[in-house]
């Protein structure tokens, strides 16, 4: 049976990679694809991991010093891009816009579904909270800042006040049903951010810079201090719980272009952070605080880049509801199964139906489970009540935070993907077995959905495939010549020359490593707890 990630030989390489095409396209046509655009993706993938705490990465960098500061955080940036890409691995053994954690986990670990979707349901709950907290924290400041006549107002000095007021932002934008809906005001966050950058690097440039003896350029803080960060930068990547809604709501989801929306997302991420870690540390030195803009005389820019942070959590709310509200109903929908029976597929193996059956309408979990608009309005509902209410009581979730991101943040990037696709895509996996019939189905008997669709490409698909000829027949004459730049050809953007069990290996790599994270992060927090009492 021919492995799926990569067929031996370069004419044979040639051949599946016109398989994978085909299998894209069938996909595309006959299940349940999206219409977001690659730019739509980006731009909510982006927001999702840009936030808050971008402002606490020149304090990190004090504890890590620059240059292993720089390391971390490309490294940190690395890792969960590759949790994204074995995510995106992982969608492809489940029916075109269906893909969840859920239904992963059904897949691969049954009964263990209900946790996984659980822990993701509270983290993305904690996220949003903290974001409600944040606003009721700020906005006062940000009153005061703009006009001082504001603090002899009450209400307007009241937290409690500026958290209801957003909430009548914050509901109708949670109950939009597609990710791809709140790209306008991921683009609003995105300039928020973009300011804050900016203030950051023109304090950088107009201020004296700290003292050299304030500033590490190779030495770090000690280990202590180095692991007590390290979350910090781990968890400013965290976006994968919006991952699936992303790769069931594009509209081409090819390998080339799912890689160009992660790597455009972390790349992009990862730029900006080491931005504002080095230009923010050089400017304090070693003094710098968590939140660099309070160190900042306070001034109209000041005042404005508080805003711009409510502005930016307020936008990036209703991305935490949006994967909430789905791991709640996967949640309310899971019953323990039984293993022993195998599973029934409905489908053949080349993606059609076995019996004909009514098109189900799009929701958050994809078309195999459609979510009713009574169900989706009281899940939602429920879940900014709640949030509403625990905003209102409590003014600081900074420990509980502290847990539930050490768990549920390093399970979602790092040990769910892992354990997912080292399971998923074992040789003797039935899912992995039907996945490589597809393509040996493809390749041997093109179907007459495929020579529709190469005819609806026009002269640029015949142009595209008469590449893909003539670089077989040429890669076909020249296999056997010692070429130096014979690398260069077996090199691809979208990862797909990775060798299957080289993945298998990287994956249950992963899946290790980000249980080493969870226990580093959990020990720094019961230290932080026992030194704090």
């Amino acid at each position: 049976m021919p492995n799926y990630s990569t067929i031996s030989g370069e004419g044979s390489s040639s051949a599946g990679d016109m398989t994978r095409q085909k299998r894209v396209r069938g996909r595309q046509k006959e299940g349940g694809g999206g219409q977001a655009t690659m730019v739509s993706s980006v731009i909510n993938l982006l927001n999702t991991i840009i936030g808050a705490g971008t402002l606490a990465m020149p304090s990190a960098m004090s504890h890590f010093g620059m240059v292993i500061g720089v390391i971390v955080i490309l490294w940190s940036g690395f890792t969960s891009a590759f949790g994204l890409y074995l995510q995106s691995r992982c969608a492809r053994y489940i029916d075109r816009g269906s893909s969840s954690f859920f239904a992963l986990s059904q897949m691969t670990y049954p009964n263990a579904a209900v946790i996984f979707d659980a822990a993701i349901a509270i983290k993305c709950f904690g996220v949003g909270v903290s974001y409600m907290i944040i606003i009721g924290d700020l906005m006062p400041g940000v009153v005061e800042g703009f006009d001082s006549r504001a603090a002899d107002i009450p209400f307007l000095m009241d937290r409690n006040f500026w958290i209801t007021v957003f909430m009548l932002v914050i509901i109708p934008l949670s109950f939009l049903r597609r990710l791809d809906s709140l790209k306008y005001t991921s683009i609003v966050a995105l300039v928020a951010i973009g300011y804050l950058i900016v203030l950051v690097v023109y304090h950088f440039a107009a201020d004296p810079l700290a003292p050299r003896d304030r500033i590490h350029f190779i030495s770090w803080g000690g280990p202590v201090e180095a692991l007590a960060s390290l979350p910090v930068v781990i968890f400013a990547y965290t976006c994968h719980q919006n991952m699936f809604s992303i790769l069931n709501e594009i509209a081409n989801n090819s390998p080339g272009s799912v890689m160009g929306v992660i790597a455009s997302s972390i790349g992009s991420a990862a730029s900006i952070y080491v931005l504002v870690a080095i230009t923010g540390y050089l400017t304090f030195g070693n003094d710098v605080i968590g939140n660099i803009v309070s160190m900042y005389p306070a001034s109209i820019a000041s005042t404005i880049a508080k805003a711009a942070i409510v502005v930016l959590v307020t936008f990036s709310i209703p991305l935490q509801v949006h994967p909430c509200r789905a791991s709640v109903d996967a949640v309310l929908k899971w019953r323990p199964k039984d293993v022993s029976r195998p599973p029934v597929r409905t489908s053949s193996p080349g993606g059609r139906p076995l019996l004909p059956t009514p098109a189900p309408s799009r929701s958050d979990h994809g078309p195999s489970a459609p979510m009713s608009d009574l169900r989706f309005a009281v899940l939602t509902t429920i879940i900014l009540v709640l949030g509403y209410a625990v905003a209102l009581t409590v003014t600081s979730l900074e420990r509980v935070l502290a847990y539930v991101g050490s768990t549920g943040s390093t399970s979602i990037s790092f040990i769910l993907p892992g354990l997912f696709y080292y399971k998923v895509s074992d040789p003797n996996s039935i899912h992995h077995q039907r996945l490589t019939k597809e393509d040996d189905d493809v390749l041997s008997t093109p179907s007459s959905d495929d020579e529709h669709a190469d005819g609806n490409d026009g002269l640029l698909g015949r142009s595209v495939d008469s590449i893909h000829s003539v670089a077989s027949a040429s890669s076909a004459k020249s296999k056997n010549s010692k070429s130096p730049w014979r690398w260069r050809r077996k090199f691809r953007w979208d990862m797909e020359h990775l060798d299957q069990e080289f993945l298998r290996g990287a994956a249950l790599a992963l899946a290790i490593y980000g249980l080493c994270v969870m226990i580093v992060c959990l020990v720094m927090n019961l230290v932080g707890t026992v030194t704090a009492h």
